[in-house]
């Protein structure tokens, strides 16, 4: 029996039916069920119609929460990129990070389905292992997913992955005893394979064809079964539908960590004192801990903040510091519901950049704030009233942890 789990999940939990069975000396079983980084970076050289364009470069992070519902286990992810396209060496983009959402559910038997679908995660059931005692030199075979959108167009196309998996060796790997695993496949889309052609009806129409290969090799902990680090050497060609390739060659890396903790005793007199004289409310979530900060002073309908705040985010500023260096911070801002729904997810999405431009103005590193807006679809109060809808207009950022 093959488990067709994806990378993102396979790191690091357990489903409930496979925890409670007993694995045989030498397998592969996945333990562990907290909120965890995910990275994947790429380093890639394009050539367009055969000509060299420059070194592309990003990294894509997220911050993965699980939950159980109905008996089955659902992920919930903020993607990223943190790092765009580089050409040259110079950075095309930087500054805030918005959030790009998506949810995964794998059931009881260990199928995996998309809830939420936004392009990532990039590798879908992929790695996948078998449930049985596995040997040096065991070989076997399993279907898997990658999404790609090679031109950055913001449509993303579902390429079918058949990946060969061998167990090359045990070996030491940041401490610890791991599998040293290969994995190999082609990339074939638009191409007749069997007695069919593969392509995906929702991805980029004009895209013709794909072809190419990954050659990668995995560290998978012996003791916990999280996939330390998976290194993919690749070279693919995409064919459009007027006739222009784009080629890459180069590395994709993927690999977890998991925030650092933060102690909860050391901040809670500033979480205390923030609720107490600043109108900022704190609880626990399954993604960490969540400041909300009620009644910001907002120029009507703009993303500008009112003089009267300084005093207020320069106490927020300083208990984040508190947190541990590589910690990240979640913004979302909220609006009440009062108009055009979309005018007010982009008003939400401003302010919660105001509130972080803010932040970082106090020293807070940009690279560890993550945005997002939710406009008037998560209201705390009634929006019949004046006094509700105040308590809807909010910033909440979230400790991640």
């Amino acid at each position: 029996m093959k488990r067709n789990l994806p990378f993102l999940f396979l790191v690091i939990f357990v489903f409930n039916s496979y925890a409670q069975t007993v694995q045989p000396e030498n397998s592969i079983a996945y333990r562990g069920d907290k909120n965890y980084v995910f990275t994947e970076r790429t380093d890639l050289r394009r050539y367009d119609n055969n000509r060299y364009i420059g070194l592309m470069s990003r990294e894509v992070k997220s911050f993965i929460v699980p939950e159980t519902v109905k008996g089955d286990s659902v992920y919930r992810g903020n993607f990223f990129v943190l790092q765009k396209t580089k050409r040259a060496g110079a950075s095309v983009n930087g500054g805030i990070n918005d959030a790009i959402e998506a949810s995964f559910k794998i059931s009881s038997d260990g199928e995996f389905s998309m809830i939420q679908d936004n392009g990532f995660p990039s590798f879908r059931a992929f790695p996948s292992f078998p449930s049985q005692q596995i040997v040096v030199g065991d070989r076997w075979q399993s279907e898997a997913v990658r999404s790609v959108d090679p031109l950055e167009k913001g449509i993303y196309t579902k390429l079918p992955m058949l990946v060969e998996y061998t167990y090359v060796e045990d070996i030491i790997y940041r401490d610890e005893e791991c599998f040293k695993l290969t994995a190999k496949w082609a990339t074939r889309y638009g191409h007749l394979v069997g007695d069919a052609v593969y392509t995906d009806p929702d991805g980029d129409p004009e895209l013709k064809k794909a072809s190419g290969f990954h050659d990668a090799t995995m560290y998978v902990s012996k003791s916990s079964g999280k996939a330390l680090l998976v290194s993919d050497r690749v070279e693919e060609m995409f064919t459009y539908s007027n006739g222009n390739t784009v080629t890459f060659k180069g590395s994709i890396s993927l690999f977890t960590e998991y925030p650092p903790a933060v102690n909860a005793e050391e901040i809670k007199p500033a979480l205390v004192q923030l609720e107490k004289d600043n109108g900022v409310t704190y609880e626990s979530t399954a993604a960490g801990t969540r400041l909300s900060i009620h009644d910001l002073q907002f120029k009507p309908d703009s993303a500008e903040l009112l003089p009267g705040e300084e005093k207020r985010l320069d106490k927020i500023a300083a208990l984040l510091k508190q947190c541990p260096e590589k910690t990240m911070f979640l913004v979302e801002g909220h609006t009440a519901r009062a108009g055009d729904e979309s005018n007010e997810y982009q008003l939400s999405l401003d302010r919660a950049h105001t509130i972080a431009k803010a932040l970082i103005a106090r020293g807070i590193d940009g690279q560890r704030i993550l945005c997002k807006g939710y406009g008037g679809s998560l209201p705390v109060a009634s929006n019949d009233t004046e006094a509700g809808r105040k308590q809807n207009r909010r910033v909440e950022i979230t400790i991640l942890q």
